[in-house]
């Protein structure tokens, strides 16, 4: 999908990752427990889209802001650890199969999804939409589930998908949940991102945070893509208190119309959400 392959690439070229990488930076010069290599290694890693799994030095150098010469002795040593491979005749690398494992076994550890999913398919039967469960990384959010109804559309997104957090109905959720301070730190970035089209994008994510206090729930009403709505409900994490998860439900505007998102579909996912928590709590 074009603009899910626009959300990596916009992602990978972001200065505000420069700018948060510099401060991140200055900071744990005065740590002394931080492990500079460890982290420069870990974002080589973290170069790799599912739209672009093929990278070679210059490019993560260009997403990463690091030095070429450093990105290639740190590729040469993630590939002689196995989380590399080397497409030779391209003069490439891909994740392997060492760093697959870490984010399967990441994601089997999450109880949330186990609890979350049979409640997710039921919606999505019911709706004939997709149901999505995400959580926030820098600038974006990554899907951890997702659960697609029998009779609904096929949308190319599926576990580990990147879409955007300011114009997407999870997005919202997340955003409309956090604390104030937290918001207006991560409004400011994204202000500097949207550039002109930052009063539209500001003025949705002020109705997301009305939204979710009167109703309980956010919209995107094709504001992400075009011929795409959804609603999005956050998650209160019972163990810390913070919304690090979302979920939305979505489909193609002929699918869902605006009256039934905001009558029936939102009010159930609501409904779900509650149910998810209250699994969690063990209640």
């Amino acid at each position: 999908m074009s603009k899910v392959a626009g959300s990596n690439l916009a992602r990978a070229h972001d200065p505000w990752r420069a700018s948060a990488r510099g401060a991140r930076d200055r900071e744990h010069v005065r740590d002394r427990k931080f492990v500079e290599s460890l982290a420069r290694g870990l974002e080589v890693l973290r170069a790799f889209t599912p739209n672009e799994g093929l990278l070679g030095n210059q490019e993560i150098a260009a997403r990463t802001n690091l030095p070429k010469a450093t990105v290639s002795r740190l590729t040469y040593t993630l590939t002689q650890l196995g989380y590399l491979n080397h497409v030779g005749r391209l003069s490439k690398y891909q994740l392997a199969p060492a760093a697959l494992s870490l984010g399967y076994s990441a994601l089997a550890n999450m109880r949330i999804r186990q609890i979350a999913r049979p409640y997710m398919q039921e919606l999505a039967n019911y709706a004939s939409a997709t149901v999505a469960l995400g959580t926030r990384d820098r600038q974006s959010l990554i899907y951890i589930e997702h659960c697609r109804g029998k009779a609904a559309p096929m949308l190319r997104l599926d576990l580990g998908s990147r879409i955007p957090i300011a114009t997407t109905a999870m997005g919202r959720a997340l955003l409309a949940a956090m604390p104030v301070t937290e918001r207006e730190w991560m409004m400011s970035h994204i202000q500097r991102r949207e550039g002109e089209g930052w009063p539209k994008v500001r003025a949705g994510i002020e109705r997301a945070v009305n939204d979710l206090v009167t109703r309980g729930f956010v919209l995107s009403l094709g504001e992400w893509q075009q011929d795409i709505v959804a609603v999005g409900v956050p998650l209160t994490v019972p163990s810390d208190g913070s919304a690090a998860f979302a979920f939305n439900c979505g489909a193609p505007t002929f699918r869902l119309s605006r009256d039934r998102l905001e009558n029936d579909v939102g009010p159930r996912l609501v409904n779900m959400v509650r149910n998810v928590e209250a699994a969690l709590n063990g209640q």
